[in-house]
């Protein structure tokens, strides 16, 4: 191997999780545009679903993989569709609306510390003191966002706040019962395009019935441009994920975490000219150091992008 490959074969992966983490992180101030005319929220789920079907397809006419559906698929596709897909989005464009996209990012990196506590009761980690102490920085985190009166611009908003972290709850649960069931024989963009059939299937009659429908067949604004660029965005991010566990292995890719983290409180100040108190960056330090020591040490058989958990690939 010349010099040249070598160093290709070094930073490529690096570059890549960078890349991972910058468009992530992007993805959260974008979705606040999204959600800034009064869409509601089972609305831009069904189009985020429709976008991520399409962009997934492509995705295996390019590899040459066709979807395959059996009934055995049917649980892990339901499965999945609830925890990963239509709780937790519809929660994130909810939350959205009302707290700053730079805390999101923090609450996003929840989700091994919700994560550890479901895999130890499923008996797919050990016990480590280290790791508790990780779980019990990210409390300590949640709490300095909603304790004192000067972490959010609106006290208000505390209960938005709790709100927001049923996402990463439900991601917690996800990856764990993915872990737990397999991909009957599937690989990872395939298990996801089959989610998401699922879920939309789901999601348009419930949109429907609650007339929370969305037209974008209209004269596109910021925030229709906004729904559209994040949900081909983190699909792509996803399927670049899926890359880089396979190349490089789950422990190197889980550290997208921080990146996402870090990038979309950056984001958040870049385009959406956010500001926070002293209160929000002692939080987003605390969550970083427990996120440190919660990272898991095992590969995983699927990532959920918000779609964010450490899993393995193809």
């Amino acid at each position: 191997m010349s010099a040249a490959q070598s160093a290709k074969e070094r930073w490529l992966p690096l570059a890549i999780l960078v890349a991972l983490g910058a468009v992530w992180g992007l993805s959260l101030p974008l979705t606040k545009i999204a959600v800034s005319t009064g869409h509601a929220p089972l609305g831009l789920v069904v189009w985020e679903l429709v976008l991520a079907i399409f962009v997934l397809q492509l995705i295996n006419l390019v590899r040459r993989r066709p979807f395959r559906f059996r009934a055995e698929h049917l649980k892990l596709f339901i499965f999945i569709s609830v925890f990963g897909n239509l709780i937790p989005t519809t929660m994130w464009f909810v939350t959205s609306v009302h707290l700053p996209s730079g805390i999101l990012a923090i609450v996003l990196s929840l989700v091994p510390m919700f994560a550890l506590p479901v895999a130890l009761f499923l008996r797919l980690e050990h016990f480590r003191w280290l790791r508790l102490v990780g779980v019990l920085c990210g409390a300590v985190a949640i709490v300095l966002l909603i304790g004192p009166g000067t972490s959010l611009p609106d006290p208000s908003k505390i209960w938005y706040v709790l709100l927001a972290l049923i996402g990463p709850v439900c991601y917690g649960i996800e990856g764990n019962g993915v872990a737990k069931m397999g991909l009957k024989g599937l690989d990872s963009v395939q298990v996801l395009l089959g989610a998401s059939i699922f879920s939309l299937i789901v999601a348009v009659p419930m949109t429907l019935v609650s007339g929370q429908w969305v037209d974008i067949f209209v004269p596109w604004g910021q925030a229709e441009y906004a729904l559209i660029v994040t949900a081909v965005m983190t699909t792509i991010a996803y399927a670049g994920y899926v890359w880089l566990v396979g190349r490089a292995g789950s422990v190197f890719a889980a550290q997208s975490s921080y990146l996402v983290t870090g990038f979309g409180v950056m984001w958040s100040i870049l385009i959406l000219a956010e500001t926070y108190s002293g209160w929000v960056w002692m939080s987003l330090i605390l969550m970083l150091a427990g996120l440190f020591l919660v990272q898991p040490r095992r590969a995983w058989p699927l990532v959920s992008t918000g779609n964010a958990s450490d899993n393995n690939a193809d």
